[in-house]
């Protein structure tokens, strides 16, 4: 008997061809049943849209802010 469990899955997500490659990746994962967050940088950005993200992830992007209004996630 094989039981998945439903993971939590974090997948960083930087500047390259590479980038393209993680949109099927998240869909295979959330297709799997997992909770697939993404944290693209901002140059990964420019491959691959937030929204595309987000969609296939089913979850808010995280992104990096350096301004002064960014909030931690697991503080707030």
């Amino acid at each position: 008997m094989n039981i998945t469990r439903q993971k939590h899955i974090s997948i960083g997500i930087t500047g390259g061809i590479s980038a393209y490659r993680s949109l099927e990746l998240i869909r295979l994962l959330v297709k799997a049943g997992h909770d697939v967050k993404t944290i693209p940088t901002k140059n990964a950005l420019q491959f691959v849209t937030q929204l595309s993200l987000e969609s296939l992830s089913q979850n808010a992007c995280l992104l990096h802010s350096l301004d002064s209004n960014y909030k931690i996630n697991h503080i707030e």
